[in-house]
């Protein structure tokens, strides 16, 4: 892969995730800010793993149908752009729904775009997906540590015109994004729905869901979480970036690890390590070095399972198939699984507490993993040469 290629692609990665680690952590205190319950910033975070769903496959059929993918990675941005400038006006529960929905339909459809250029560049150059994608996790430690500090000292409004900028940013990016040119797969042949009712793809798409359902309880309220434990804005942001800061070690090290072990046994470590860590969040919200160990988990929960995800993803959706393949892993795995952490998070937030809700947020990867264990089954235990390995 050129130094151009890998720099242009790195850059909108870590824009993108830039402002995800302004959003993901800050959005919900936002919320709160804005006098909503818990339930009902359930529902409103959760509008855009809702999104997700639907979304992203839209786009997904565009990009593989008419062998574009930058054109609507351009178009998501620009509209979602336009779409966060009405937050500035929304107030009250059904204006900001009906914002935010907006808004989410774009803003979910923009990753799942790009993961697919990503992939197809790297299909036909040596380029590593993993040594692309830190770029991203860097972006997300950034935003996250800047906007502690900014609103503990400017207050939590100054959130709104941060996102405003990064998402400015984000879209002239998106001008120097290349096209790339599809390679050929065996699996051209196939229809989508002969790949999806396949048991491996279904036993993925599952346990990929039920390890996003308790991260969706993290994203959405965490922040909340430790705040209501007398953590200040700057430690919170220091929290989320230490989880990322292993997150980026660990995708480093993938390479590596993927030469070493099979995709199954990475999967299989990083549902047993989840089941650890969010049974230690909730169970020690006053031990802030226990919470650190928590957020190193980051690194496996996250970061090795995800890089694991993607390549089995490869294995069965790629050529003409690619943006599609894609699009409905992030719809299953972050739409239905994120949206179900969401929901019964805000819920279970409400009514049960902090500590009950984290707890019990461990019992998803606990069943991630027997379905992983029980019906993954890969022709190519291994990562494939180029997108991983060395």
């Amino acid at each position: 892969m050129s130094h151009a290629l890998h720099a242009n692609l790195s850059r909108f990665y870590f824009i993108y995730y830039f402002f995800v680690g302004a959003f993901v952590p800050y959005w919900g205190l936002y919320l709160q800010s804005e006098q909503f319950s818990a339930a009902d910033i359930g529902i409103l975070m959760s509008l855009f793993q809702i999104s997700r769903i639907f979304a992203p496959n839209f786009w997904g059929w565009l990009a593989d149908h008419t062998k574009q993918r930058v054109v609507w990675i351009k178009l998501t941005a620009s509209l979602g752009l336009i779409g966060f400038i009405a937050v500035f006006w929304a107030h009250g529960f059904w204006a900001l729904f009906f914002v935010m929905a907006a808004l989410s339909l774009f803003t979910s459809s923009t990753l799942p775009l790009s993961e697919s250029l990503v992939l197809a560049h790297l299909a036909t150059t040596n380029g590593h997906y993993s040594r692309i994608r830190m770029w991203g996790s860097l972006g997300f430690i950034v935003a996250a540590v800047i906007l502690g500090f900014l609103i503990d000292a400017f207050g939590i409004q100054s959130l709104l015109w941060f996102l405003l900028s990064v998402q400015v940013v984000l879209y002239l990016l998106t001008f120097k994004l290349p096209e790339a040119v599809v390679a050929p797969h065996s699996h051209d042949q196939f229809s989508m729905w002969q790949i999806i009712k396949q048991p491996a793809v279904i036993a993925l798409l599952v346990g990929c869901s039920l390890m996003v359902t308790a991260h969706g309880v993290l994203y959405n309220f965490y922040s909340i979480y430790l705040a209501e434990h007398g953590y200040s804005k700057t430690m919170i942001g220091f929290l989320w970036a230490i989880g990322v800061i292993c997150e980026i070690v660990v995708f480093m090290l993938m390479p590596k690890i993927m030469g070493r072990f099979t995709l199954k046994t990475i999967l299989l470590i990083s549902l047993a390590l989840a089941v650890i860590r969010f049974s230690m969040i909730g169970l020690t919200p006053d031990h802030v070095y226990l919470l650190l160990l928590a957020q190193c988990l980051h690194a496996f929960t996250f970061g090795s399972f995800h890089a694991a995800s993607v390549e089995v993803i490869t294995q069965f959706f790629n050529g003409r198939h690619q943006a599609k393949g894609q699009a409905i892993y992030n719809s299953v795995a972050y739409g239905v699984g994120g949206a179900v952490g969401g929901l019964a998070g805000g819920f279970a937030l409400q009514y049960l507490g902090g500590q009950y809700t984290f707890t019990l947020a461990a019992a998803f990867p606990l069943l991630g993993f027997v379905v992983i264990m029980m019906g993954l089954k890969l022709a190519q235990p291994f990562a494939s040469k180029g997108m991983f390995s060395e």
